[in-house]
Order: C-alpha cells, then structure tokens, then sequence
C-alpha cells in the first residue's frame, strides 16, 4: 500500500480521557480493559531497533494519533484498539532524503503499521519498562520497550520555554565543579515573531534531556520545563525536555 506524503506537525503527548461506561457487565469490563490499555500505550514512548539499522524506531501515542520517529523521516496515523489489535489508518510521511540504513527503518515501520490491524499485547509487569508486543502477519513479533513520557513522569504538561544557546561552554559550579551551557531566553507571539530576546548570556546549571550540545553550532531550543514534586536535595526545581530544535546555525571559529 502506498503511504501519502505529508508535512506532521506532531501534537504533545496525553493521557487518554476516560470514557463513562452505561452498558451491561460484560461490555462494561471488555471497555474498561480497553480504556486501561489506551492509558498505558499513551503513557509511553516505545522503543524497537530492527537488525542492522543505527537508531532505533520510536512510536508516540496521543488519544488518537500515533506518530512514529524512523532516525529521519516522521511518520504518524491515526489509531484505536480493536479486541485485542491495533488498527491504524494509511501511514502520513514528511520526505527527507535519509540513509538506506534509516530507510530500513522507515520500511519496517510502514510493513508493520501501514493502514494494519495488528495483534498486540502489553507486559506491564515492569512499570519503568513495560513491553508492547506486536504480532506481524507473518507470525514474527517485535518487541517495543516503554520509556514514561515526561508527562507521565511529571504529571503534568510542562511549560513551553524557548531558548538559544551558545556554541561555547563555561566552566561553573553547582553542586560541584562542572560544565555550564550558556543560553538566552527567547519569547515568540502568537505569530511567531521573535518579541524579546535576552541581551547577555546566562550559566544554565541543570541538564537538557535529549539535548546534544556542539561547539561549533549556535541552536534555539523549544523546551518543556516541568515542574518536579519532590526534588532530591541536590536536584533542581525543574526538569528541562528538549521538544524540537527552531533554528540551528554552524558558528566559525575564528
């Protein structure tokens, strides 16, 4: 089947809503379980690397869109459970040009999900790292490893921050010596206009997660800050997620 071609604009992630049950028993058992099965695949990335590609696959539930992160191209769809099978409608795409390394994973991901009704199941017997099984048509499973979204490890949506950040580094000290980003607040309207900018570089003590830093790269960083609820005594109030990169530009060094 061929997959159309479209530019995601990939929603954050959620927990499904729970739906009222007004059916007899058994019906009322069979959409409990459903429900309780939806709330666990949205509360998780999930994690599968096929054989002899260099990143692994990524799918991300939302209440109603599956988006799935192949290394290079995103794909996503939408989804729903059926029994005991994932169905998903025909397979959107933004086209880069990738690897044929990468391209393999964007062909498993389209063989397994493409406009599929695929049989799975969850292994939740590990709450920091559950399983979802799918079975392919051809009998194979695949299993994909579940990583907590930051929402449900946060239990909250966390704020949108942006900001840019400096190709060089400074040595600083928190807890303990150690190695400081610098970076500048930035505030977009709500038409994407840049409408304020700080003027001087600050030491960023905490930890970006998902952010890699380059010295010869000057990046502005759209950043979910969570608010943790009890912090270790030497955690920082705030957890920082890295959520896409705006702008990126290779710096010279003189």
């Amino acid at each position: 089947m061929k997959i159309k071609y479209l530019i995601l604009a990939f929603l954050p992630f959620s927990l499904m809503a729970c739906q009222s049950m007004q059916s007899s028993k058994p019906v009322s058992i069979m959409t409990e379980k459903k429900i309780n099965e939806a709330q666990t695949i949205t509360a998780y990335t999930w994690s599968y690397q096929p054989s002899g590609t260099p990143t692994p696959i990524q799918l991300h539930f939302t209440a109603d869109h599956l988006g799935i992160t192949t290394g290079c191209n995103n794909q996503g769809s939408s989804w729903k459970i059926e029994g005991h099978h994932l169905v998903t409608s025909s397979l959107v795409s933004t086209m880069k040009a990738c690897s044929p390394e990468l391209m393999k994973n964007e062909q498993f991901s389209s063989n397994l999900l493409n406009d599929q009704k695929v049989k799975f199941e969850l292994n939740t017997s590990s709450v920091e790292q559950p399983s979802l099984i799918f079975t392919a048509a051809d009998g194979q499973k695949y299993e994909f490893k579940g990583t907590m979204t930051p929402e449900t490890k946060y239990q909250s949506q966390g704020e949108i921050i942006f900001l840019e950040i400096s190709p060089e580094t400074k040595p600083c000290t928190g807890v303990a010596p150690q190695t400081c980003l610098q970076v500048r607040e930035i505030k977009y309207n709500d038409k994407g206009i840049k409408t304020q900018v700080d003027k001087d570089w600050t030491l960023f003590y905490d930890q970006i997660q998902g952010f890699q830093h380059r010295a010869d790269q000057r990046v502005i960083v759209r950043i979910k800050r969570y608010e943790r609820k009890n912090p270790a005594a030497d955690q920082s109030k705030y957890a920082y997620v890295q959520d896409m990169i705006v702008e990126q530009e290779i710096v010279q060094k003189p």
